[in-house]
C-alpha cells in the first residue's frame, strides 16, 4: 500500500460548533477556486462582509462593487458537483474534489457561481453559512444565534447547576470532567483535563476551579462533532435543531425508511434528546441527533438480519454452513494439545460444524486429539458432554459432528455408546431418515426439520456389508492423499506470493481402516473423498444414487484447483452434494485460507481455524452475521437453482443477476485507541481506513483514504470510493483502520459485513478488535448509497447502475448458440423482447437520472427531494406555484400556471420525458414478459430430452459440455431478464405514486385535483405489492 500523509484541513485550531463559527470564518475570508463554463479555473480570495449583506472576491477586473453576489439574490446552495460547469467539463472536472465542490445559484435566471474549496472541512463551512443566512435572512446586518444553540446552552447550564452544590457558579475541576464524561461517553478523560490546563494558563488561574462558562466551552469544544452539525445544519433549513417533520423527511429521503411516521420520530426524538426542554418542545438538537447517529438504529448492519431472516425450509446443501476445524487444538496442529475451551468458543460464535479428532486412549477411553498424559489428555466423553451442553444455546439449527478417528474396534464400540447416551434423543440417526423407494431421502433435509438435532459425519461401511466389522478406505486428511491431482505441482491459495508449491505425492497403496457396524450406524452423513466430484464432473445430469447422504472433503489445494479449473462443473456439484474444505496441512500455525474463494465455487463448509484471528475470520464473521449468527446462510439463487449457470471466476457481469454501484463516503473516526503494544512508538496515531470489497473476481477491490496525521483519535475524511458489484449475494465489505507508520501499518479496528446486509444513508460502523470483540465508543461515520436500490429498512429491490447512454450504444444481453437446432429454434424467439425489456428498462433509468441532473441532485438522491427542489423554484415570492399536478390517466403530470424561465421549463420537461418512460414501461412490460416467459417455459420442456437431442446431433465430449453449458447460460439469462422486467414495473409504479405524494407534500397539486381522486391515484399506485424482489428500480 502506498503510504500517504496529509495535514489537517480545518481553517483553524477551533472546531465548529455552531452557525456563528462558520459566519466568523467567512467573515476572515479565504481562497476559494471559481469554476469558469470554458474550463478555466481563477483562484480568487472570497470574504463575506460583516453586515453579512454579501460575498466579494479579490483580485478582479472588475470594481470592488461588481465584484460581489447580494446575498439576498441566493436562490440555493448545492454541494458536489451538480451544475452544468461540472458536469461539462469533461477531464478538469474529474480532477476537482467532489467534496469540496459547491454551486451558489443566484439570480432570476438561475445562474451559478460554481466554486471549490482546498478541502471538504472548509467547503461545508461555506455551505453551512450561506445555507443558514438563506434561512435567516432576518439577521443579515447583525449576527445572532439559532434555536438549537440556545436550547443546548440551557440544557450545559441546567447539568451544571446539578453539580454546583454551593450554587456559586464554580465546581472542581474533578468534578467537570465527570460530567462531560457522563454528557458524551466515550471522550476521554485527558482530553479534558489538557484543554482545562490550557485554558486556565491562557487566564492565569490555578487549575482546581472550573466556571459555568469554562464548563459549556470546554462541552462544546471537545462534544461537537463537526460532521454531524454539519449535517444537522442542512436538515433543519431554518434551525440548528430538527422537528419530527424534519426528522421524519431525513429517514425517509437519506436513511431509506419509506414507512416512518410523524409518531414514530417523536418517539425518537423523546429516547434521545437529552435536554428537557428540547424534548417538550419536540425539538432534536445537535447532541441529540449526534446520540442517534451514534445509536444501534443507525448502524450500518440491517437489524433484520439481527434475528434468523432467509427462509430455513430448503435442503441442507442450499446453504453456507458456519465450520470449524479443530478448534480445540491449542498452539499449532502438530504440538498442539487438546482444549475443551476452543469447542465451547466455536459452538458460542455459531459454529454449526465441529471436526473432532479421536485416537485411542489408556484404559479403553477414547481421546480427543492425541495422549499428553493422564493429567492433561481430554477424553472423548468429557468433549462430547461440553459439546451436548453448549450446542444449541446460540442456535438451535443442525450441529454437525465431523468424525475423525483412528481408534480399534473396541474403542470405536465406546465411542458409540457415548455418543448414544451424552446426545440421547438429539442424536439424528439413519433409522429415524424418511427414505424414499430407492432407499435414501430424494434430497437431504433443511435446517428447520433438523431443528435441535446433532448429526454424525464419517465414515460409514456399505449398508450391503455384512457382520460387526468392515474395512473402507481412509483416504488422508491432508493433501498429500493424490488421486486424480497426483505429480501436479500446487500453490497454496492465497500464499502465491509466498511461494509455497507443493508436489502432491503419488498414491500409495489405500489405506484400509477397521470400523465397527455399531459406529457406523450412528453416522447419518457419509464422508467421501474427491474422487465422488470426478465420478460426476462432465455429466449435466446426477449419476446414481448411494444409498445415503454423501458430504466430499476437500483439501485446501485441490479445492482451489477445482474452483480454477472446473468452476461451473464444482458449481452443480454442490447443487445436491454437501462439501467441505479443510486448511492445508503446511498450516502448522493454525492459520486460515480465505474462505471467499471457496464460497464463490459453491463450497458449503469452509473449515477455519476459529481459534486463529486475522483477516479471514473476520469475512467468515461477516458472512454469518447475514442471517442472525444461526450458522446458516443461504446461498444464492443461482447456485441453487435446478437450471442456471455461474462460474466462480467470472470477470463480468454474471447472468440473471444485477449489478449494483455502491458508494460509499467514509466521513470520520471516533474514539480510535492505540494499536495494542504501540507504547514503545509513542502516544501520536496517524490513521487510515481501507475499504476492501470481497466477492466474484469482477468485484474484489481495494480503496484508502488519505492518512489523518497529527494524532487524530477524531480524524475527518470525506472521501467517497465507489465500487461495481457484480454478484451482490457473494459480496463482503471489510473496514479496516491501521496506523501508518514506516515501520509497520498497526492494526486499529475492522467491521465486516455482507453487502446484504447494508443499510442506507448515515451509518456508524462499530469497529472491532483483532479477537472480534467489540471496541467500547469507537466507530467510523459513514454515508452508504446504492445506486437504483430505494429504502424501506430492508432494501429489498436491486437493480443495475444507471448508465446514461443512448440506445446506439446501449449493450443488449444476448443468448449463446447451442448448437443443437431444435433449442437454438426456441431461442431464437427471444432476441426481439430482450432488446425490448432492456430498453424499456434503461429509458425509465436514464430519463430518471436526468430528471435528477437537472434539479441538481445525484442518481443516488431520492424523488422526494427531486420534487422538493423543483417546488422551490416554482414558488413565486408571494408564496403562489407556477405549475400544478394533474392526473391524466393515471400519471401524475405537472402543467404550468404561469409563463416560466427558460432554466424551470427545462426542468419540467425532463419531468415530463420522465413520466413519459415510466409509463411505456408500466403499459408494456406485462406483455413483453409474458413473451420472454413462454421462451424460458419451452427451453424447460426440452431440459428432459436434453440428453436425447445431444445424441441425435452427435455431440460428445468437449462439445457436450459445450452446448449443456450454453443452454443452463440461457436458461439463466431468461429467468433472470423477466425477473428484472417484473420488478422495474413494480418500482415504477411505486415511483409513481411517490411522486404524487412528493407534489401534494410540496402544494404542488391544483384546486380541481381532489382529495378523492388523489385517494384513487394512490390506490392505484400501491395495487402492485413488492414482496421481497431483487429486480431494477430508479433510485426513488
Amino acid at each position: 500500500r502506498k503510504k500517504t500523509v496529509s495535514f489537517s484541513s480545518m481553517p483553524s485550531e477551533k472546531k465548529v460548533s455552531s452557525a456563528a463559527d462558520c459566519l466568523a470564518f467567512m467573515q476572515g475570508g479565504c481562497e476559494l477556486k471559481k469554476i469558469r463554463p470554458n474550463s478555466r479555473v481563477y483562484c480568487r480570495f472570497y470574504t463575506l462582509d460583516t453586515d453579512l449583506s454579501c460575498l466579494r472576491w479579490e483580485p478582479s477586473k472588475k470594481d470592488s462593487e461588481r465584484a460581489r453576489l447580494d446575498v439576498s439574490s441566493i436562490k440555493e446552495v448545492r454541494t458536489g458537483k451538480s451544475t452544468e460547469t461540472f458536469l461539462h467539463n469533461g477531464p478538469l472536472s474529474e480532477h476537482l474534489a467532489e467534496e469540496a465542490a459547491f454551486s451558489i445559484i443566484h439570480g432570476d435566471e438561475y445562474q451559478s457561481l460554481d466554486l471549490v474549496a482546498l478541502s471538504a472541512d472548509v467547503a461545508n463551512i461555506w455551505v453551512t453559512g450561506l445555507r443558514y443566512l438563506l434561512a435567516h435572512p432576518s439577521i443579515i446586518g447583525g449576527a445572532g444565534g439559532g434555536l438549537g444553540s440556545k436550547i443546548r446552552s440551557e440544557w450545559l447550564a441546567a447539568e451544571f447547576a446539578l453539580v454546583d452544590e454551593d450554587g456559586y457558579g464554580i465546581v472542581s475541576e474533578d468534578v467537570a470532567v465527570t460530567t462531560v464524561c457522563k454528557l458524551c461517553p466515550g471522550i476521554k478523560e485527558a482530553k479534558i483535563y489538557l484543554m482545562n490546563k490550557l485554558n486556565h494558563i491562557n487566564k492565569d488561574r490555578k487549575l482546581a476551579e472550573v466556571t459555568r462558562e469554562e464548563f459549556q466551552e470546554a462541552f462544546c469544544e471537545l462534544c461537537t462533532r463537526p460532521d454531524v452539525y454539519f449535517l444537522l445544519v442542512q436538515l433543519s433549513q431554518d434551525r440548528e435543531c430538527l422537528d419530527p417533520q424534519d426528522l421524519r423527511l431525513f429517514l425517509e429521503t437519506e436513511q431509506g425508511l419509506s414507512l416512518a411516521t410523524t409518531e414514530g420520530c417523536w418517539e425518537l426524538l423523546k429516547r434521545y434528546e437529552p435536554s428537557a426542554q428540547g424534548r417538550e418542545r419536540g425539538l432534536l438538537g445537535l447532541d441529540g441527533f449526534a446520540r442517534y447517529l451514534q445509536s444501534p438504529e443507525c448502524q450500518l448492519l440491517d437489524p433484520e438480519h439481527l434475528g434468523v431472516c432467509q427462509d430455513m425450509n430448503l435442503p441442507l446443501a442450499h446453504y453456507y454452513i458456519s465450520t470449524s476445524y479443530r478448534s480445540y487444538l491449542l498452539d499449532d496442529q502438530v504440538h498442539g494439545r487438546a482444549d475443551l475451551g476452543g469447542l465451547i468458543k466455536a459452538l458460542q460464535s455459531g459454529c454449526r460444524c465441529l471436526e473432532l479428532g479421536v485416537t485411542d486412549g489408556p484404559e479403553g477411553e477414547p481421546l480427543l486429539g492425541v495422549d499428553y498424559g493422564p493429567d492433561i489428555s481430554v477424553t472423548i466423553r468429557s468433549a462430547l458432554e461440553v459439546v451436548n451442553k453448549y450446542a444449541f444455546l446460540t442456535s438451535q439449527y443442525p450441529l454437525l459432528l465431523y468424525l475423525c478417528h483412528r481408534c480399534s474396534p473396541g474403542q470405536q464400540r465406546t465411542m458409540a455408546h457415548h455418543l448414544k447416551k451424552v446426545f440421547g434423543s438429539r442424536l439424528y440417526t439413519p433409522d429415524a431418515q424418511h427414505v424414499s423407494l430407492g432407499g435414501r431421502a430424494t434430497t437431504l433435509p433443511s435446517p428447520e426439520q433438523l431443528k435441535g438435532r446433532i448429526l454424525l459425519v464419517g465414515k460409514k461401511l456399505p449398508p450391503e456389508e455384512e457382520g460387526s466389522d468392515g474395512e473402507v478406505s481412509e483416504e488422508d486428511e491432508e493433501i498429500g492423499g493424490g488421486g486424480p491431482l497426483a505429480g501436479r505441482r500446487m500453490t497454496i491459495p492465497g500464499e502465491e506470493e509466498l511461494g509455497v508449491v507443493l508436489v502432491v505425492p503419488p498414491p500409495s497403496q489405500p489405506r484400509k481402516l477397521s470400523l465397527h457396524r455399531e459406529l457406523s450406524d450412528l453416522v447419518a452423513i457419509a464422508r467421501t473423498s474427491s474422487r465422488s466430484f470426478y465420478a460426476q464432473r462432465g455429466s449435466y445430469k446426477q449419476t446414481q444414487e448411494l444409498p445415503y447422504w454423501t458430504m466430499c472433503s476437500l483439501g485446501e489445494g485441490e479445492a482451489g484447483r477445482l474452483t480454477s479449473e472446473s468452476p461451473e462443473d464444482l458449481v452443480v456439484f454442490t447443487k445436491r452434494t454437501l462439501t467441505r474444505v479443510r486448511p492445508s496441512s503446511v498450516r502448522l500455525d493454525s492459520s486460515n485460507p480465505n474462505p471467499q474463494g471457496y464460497w464463490k465455487g459453491g463450497v458449503q463448509l469452509v473449515a477455519l481455524n476459529q481459534q486463529t484471528p486475522g483477516a479471514m475470520l473476520d469475512l467468515h464473521r461477516g458472512r454469518f452475521t447475514q442471517n442472525g449468527g444461526s450458522g446458516y446462510v443461504l446461498r444464492p439463487a443461482v447456485m441453487r437453482d435446478e437450471v442456471s449457470y455461474f462460474s466462480a471466476h467470472t470477470h463480468g457481469c454474471v447472468p440473471g443477476v444485477p449489478p449494483q454501484t455502491l458508494r460509499i463516503k467514509v466521513i470520520s473516526a471516533h474514539n480510535l485507541p492505540k494499536p495494542q503494544g504501540s507504547g514503545a512508538k509513542g502516544e501520536v496515531i496517524d490513521p487510515y481506513v481501507v475499504l476492501e470489497l470481497h466477492g466474484v473476481p469482477a468485484d474484489c477491490a481495494e480503496q484508502r483514504t488519505r492518512t489523518a496525521a497529527q494524532n487524530q483519535d477524531e480524524p475527518m475524511f470525506d472521501e467517497t470510493f465507489e465500487f461495481q458489484v457484480n454478484m451482490p449475494e457473494l459480496a463482503l465489505l471489510r473496514f479496516v483502520v491501521l496506523d501508518d507508520d514506516y515501520i509497520g501499518d498497526d492494526f486499529i479496528g475492522q467491521y465486516s459485513v455482507a453487502f446484504e446486509c447494508l443499510q442506507p444513508g448515515y451509518r456508524n460502523v462499530p469497529l472491532l478488535g483483532l479477537a472480534g470483540d467489540p471496541l467500547p465508543h469507537t466507530s467510523l461515520f459513514v454515508h452508504v448509497a446504492i445506486t437504483n436500490r430505494r429504502g424501506g429498512g430492508k432494501a429489498q429491490r436491486r437493480g443495475l447502475s444507471v448508465r446514461r447512454v443512448g440506445r446506439r450504444g446501449r449493450e443488449y444481453v444476448s443468448l449463446r448458440h447451442t448448437g443443437i437446432k431444435a433449442l437454438d429454434e426456441v431461442f431464437k424467439q427471444a432476441g426481439g423482447p430482450l432488446k425490448e425489456a432492456t430498453d424499456l428498462r434503461e429509458d425509465a433509468q436514464c430519463s430518471t437520472a436526468g430528471f435528477k441532473d437537472q434539479c441538481g441532485l445525484p442518481t443516488v438522491a431520492k424523488l422526494k427531494q427531486c420534487i422538493q427542489s423543483l417546488a422551490t423554484r416554482l414558488q413565486s415570492p408571494e408564496g403562489a406555484m407556477g405549475a400544478a399536478m394533474v392526473l391524466r390517466e393515471g400519471y401524475p403530470c405537472l402543467e404550468p400556471q404561469v409563463s416560466l424561465s427558460e432554466a424551470t421549463r427545462k426542468l419540467l420537461s425532463a419531468y415530463d420525458t420522465m413520466i413519459s418512460a415510466q409509463k411505456q414501461l408500466i403499459e408494456n412490460a406485462d406483455g413483453v414478459q409474458e413473451r420472454i416467459d413462454q421462451v424460458h417455459r419451452e427451453g424447460m420442456d426440452l431440459h428432459e430430452d436434453l440428453s436425447r437431442l445431444c445424441e441425435k446431433e452427435g455431440l460428445k465430449g468437449r462439445k457436450l459440455n459445450k452446448a449443456v453449458e450454453s443452454f443452463t447460460w440461457n436458461i439463466t439469462v431468461l429467468k433472470g431478464q423477466s425477473d428484472l422486467l417484473r420488478g422495474a414495473k413494480m418500482d415504477s409504479l411505486d415511483a409513481l405514486r411517490q411522486l404524487a405524494l412528493a407534489c401534494e407534500a410540496c402544494g404542488l397539486t391544483s384546486s380541481s385535483s381532489s382529495s378523492n381522486s388523489f385517494s384513487t391515484a394512490e390506490l392505484h399506485y400501491s395495487s402492485h405489492p413488492a414482496s421481497g424482489r431483487r429486480s431494477s428500480t430508479h433510485g426513488n
